[in-house]
């Protein structure tokens, strides 16, 4: 293993490690405080806690839930799949469970569902990403889908995770009420969207293409004004018959205004689609440019 290779694992598990603490802040702070079930083995660890409080003092503890459930699929996973698919769900399931024990609740929001909701989705979606960037799982219900999907060929991953998942949240419903179901829900659609949003980057950027029959005008003048760079496509005209050649370049979102009247000074005629950049890796796309 090189060098390279060996700092991207560390990082990897590193992410690991940071993702599930977030994760458990969210779980422990606001989705079990006000008994919201997200789906999950954290959202059927809240209703086995409070169904068992009957019995227990308190109820059984998330951390508690969360390792005895992996437990089994780990030893399935291993056996299914192998060691190196299951070894980060276990590292990542035990760190969750690390996590939930040591880290106590906090009184974030207790009085407002609606932006404990909405907070709650950033927070799990940022831990999300976190996990996902280090190529990681927490074991759960993802894993469950994976091993499920094994023998179910006929079935995607994440058609057999939206049964699971629906299938705790309804039970939820059965218990808590359809009312933190619907907060819940809208914590779930946050989730996925920071999750999402955080795995892309959050440096986002503008693609303009460039129609004009003064390339060369229009080119020089971005790269000295603007100090981007540009491609040249080569494209025909369709109806016209004529080839020509379409500039495409990225720009930072506080360039694009200064790119539209460059191409307009030069060629009023000119042609400009402009499309979102979600992520720009590169020379010249540092936090100053873009």
């Amino acid at each position: 293993m090189t060098g390279t290779q060996q700092k991207r694992r560390y990082r990897s598990y590193l992410l690991i490690i940071l993702g599930t603490g977030i994760m458990s802040v969210a779980i422990n702070s606001i989705y079990d405080a006000l008994q919201m079930v997200t789906g999950g083995f954290s959202g059927l660890g809240i209703v086995i806690k409070s169904l068992s409080e009957n019995w227990i003092d308190g109820g059984l503890p998330l951390w508690f839930t969360n390792a005895v459930l992996n437990i089994p699929l780990f030893f399935l996973g291993i056996w299914i799949k192998g060691w190196e698919f299951t070894k980060k769900s276990v590292f990542g399931a035990l760190c969750l469970s690390f996590w939930l024990y040591f880290i106590p609740p906090i009184p974030l929001i207790q009085d407002d569902m609606l932006l404990a909701a909405l907070a709650a989705g950033v927070i799990m979606g940022v831990g999300i990403g976190c996990i996902f960037l280090g190529q990681g799982t927490t074991g759960g219900t993802d894993m469950a889908a994976a091993l499920i999907q094994h023998k179910l060929r006929g079935y995607s991953i994440p058609q057999i995770l939206q049964v699971i998942d629906g299938s705790v949240v309804l039970l939820g419903i059965f218990v808590f009420g359809i009312h933190k179901a619907l907060y819940a829900a809208v914590a779930i659609f946050i989730t996925s969207w920071t999750a999402d949003r955080f795995m892309e980057g959050m440096h986002f950027a503008k693609g303009a293409y460039v129609i004009t029959e003064k390339e060369e005008l229009v080119s020089k003048r971005i790269m000295e004004e603007l100090n981007r760079g540009l491609t040249g496509i080569y494209a025909q005209g369709i109806y016209s018959r004529q080839d020509r050649k379409m500039l495409f370049c990225v720009v930072g979102k506080k360039e694009l205004v200064k790119l539209k009247e460059v191409v307009e000074e030069t060629d009023p005629e000119a042609f400009v689609i402009v499309t979102d950049v979600r992520e720009v890796m590169g020379k010249g796309f540092t936090k100053e440019k873009g």
